[in-house]
């Protein structure tokens, strides 16, 4: 990882291989595969500032159909029981139904994530009632339940937009009582620091989108914000990088460590790439140690038992109560 870390100007900071071996978790090794992630583009109706793909309008990476037909091929013959859907914006994929409906007819469970602002998109408008159609659990990012704040990250008016999506969703059955239909949240901080607890955070959404617009959802994930992408541009900016790293790693939890999301999910890129997580695309650091590192050379008895390529960002997932695509992890 050595070209990450003069990329990253770690100087005297310490590996995070270092950190593991410090608390006798090293090397860090799947533990089996229950999340198969597909990152289906880094095509998005939005640009926000600190996206960790670098997603946007005028972005063309967009996963093939026949990607979409491996992957489903993979579900099929593994039955992994869950399909994490990212993007940028992975509604925009041609193929994006297809996906999710073939992975709902496999029985498994499909999660996506959405900016919600594209749902209200001509010729995404009838995603709500498709989601809700395939019991599909909604994971939608909302930087925080104030228009100024949300609107800073995101661009004039993103904040309602996001308010209607919600709505619509809320109105598809979408965190009601007894429907079942999970609406999940994500909440990241904008700046150089770290998630407040969740459990804190999520009552103050649920309190204020309840007062201020009479909206609903299931929970509130905190993810911290990873020092790749645009964010990594931010800090070395802003001249954040380095205190931001020693903050992470001066948090460095090691139960967090041990339930890290890379350790139970495999990413695959747009491209068909495998990753250990969404974030290692950035970083062009693909599975590794033996382990295939495309679709088309799958081997699932491989990749569920490969040691995971590690670097400096993985603090971000280590820190405090540590993070994951479905918030803390300690």
């Amino acid at each position: 990882m050595e070209r990450f870390e003069e990329e990253m100007d770690m100087g005297c900071l310490k590996s995070f291989d270092s950190a593991l071996k410090a608390s006798g978790r090293y090397p860090l090794t799947s533990t089996g595969i229950s999340v198969f992630q597909v990152n289906m583009g880094r095509l998005c109706n939005q640009s926000c500032r600190h996206c960790h793909v670098d997603a946007g309008p005028d972005r063309g990476e967009s996963m093939s159909p026949e990607i979409i037909k491996a992957c489903l091929g993979v579900l099929g013959a593994r039955r992994y029981p869950t399909l994490d859907i990212t993007g940028g914006a992975p509604e925009m994929n041609p193929g994006y139904k297809a996906l999710v409906s073939g992975a709902c007819a496999l029985g498994v469970q499909v999660k996506t994530r959405t900016n919600l602002s594209i749902l209200l998109e001509k010729g995404f408008d009838g995603l709500p009632g498709f989601f809700a159609a395939n019991r599909v659990e909604v994971i939608a990012s909302l930087p925080y339940y104030l228009a100024s704040t949300t609107d800073a990250q995101r661009g004039t008016g993103s904040f309602a937009a996001s308010v209607e999506a919600i709505r619509r969703l809320n109105e598809a059955g979408y965190a009601m009582e007894g429907s079942g239909l999970e609406l999940n949240l994500v909440y990241n901080p904008g700046g150089a620091f770290l998630s407040p607890s969740q459990k804190a955070i999520e009552a103050d959404f649920r309190r204020e989108l309840k007062r201020r617009h009479g909206l609903s959802f299931s929970n509130l994930f905190t993810i911290t914000k990873m020092p790749v992408g645009r964010f990594l541009g931010f800090l070395k900016s802003s001249g954040n990088l380095r205190r931001y790293m020693e903050r992470l790693q001066g948090a460095y939890n090691g139960e967090a460590a041990d339930n890290v999301m890379c350790r139970r999910t495999l990413s695959v890129g747009w491209d068909g790439s495998l990753y250990d997580c969404d974030f290692n695309p950035m970083l062009k650091e693909k599975c590794d140690h033996g382990a295939p590192s495309h679709i088309r050379d799958f081997d699932g008895t491989a990749l569920e038992k490969r040691r995971i390529v590690t670097g400096p960002h993985c603090y971000g997932c280590t820190a405090g109560a540590g993070s994951s695509c479905t918030g803390t992890v300690a």
